[in-house]
């Protein structure tokens, strides 16, 4: 794994201004806690309009949480011009969320080449794993 150093105050700022330029991350409403070089902690306020039929919330927003989390991990690693594009992602959900804040602690564990490999983590307002993620992506260009 990849240790995360901090960030300063301006990179953290950076970070939460390109959040806000994800149009799908401000629709679901989520928010930048946490970042250092090869982590990222992501919220998820838990609304009626995130939850399915049975009201849980829905695994697909559980896992956009998860994509952008992950990517927001990798950001800092990356050189200003450089880009990258998820390859695939992998969820398993363990417990259903209903209520309060889903949190995603995203972590790299192998910067390569070509290809980086990220995991996550989602967790309810205890601290109760919800879901567990690993994730590639691919430098483009």
């Amino acid at each position: 794994m990849i240790e995360g150093d901090s960030l300063s105050a301006a990179q953290l700022q950076q970070l939460r201004d390109a959040l806000d330029q994800v149009p799908f991350a401000k629709l679901l409403g989520i928010e930048l806690i946490a970042a250092g070089r090869g982590t990222a902690t992501l919220q998820l306020a838990i609304t009626d309009k995130l939850r399915q039929i049975h009201g849980v919330v829905h695994g697909g927003a559980i896992a956009s949480l998860i994509d952008t989390a992950t990517a927001f991990a990798i950001v800092p690693m990356m050189g200003p011009d450089e880009k990258f594009s998820t390859v695939d992602l992998m969820v398993n959900y363990l417990r259903p969320l209903r209520k309060g804040n889903a949190t995603a602690q995203a972590r790299v564990l192998r910067f390569g080449k070509r290809l980086i490999t990220v995991a996550a983590d989602v967790l309810d307002d205890n601290g109760d794993l919800s879901a567990t993620a690993l994730s590639t992506y691919a430098k483009l260009g």
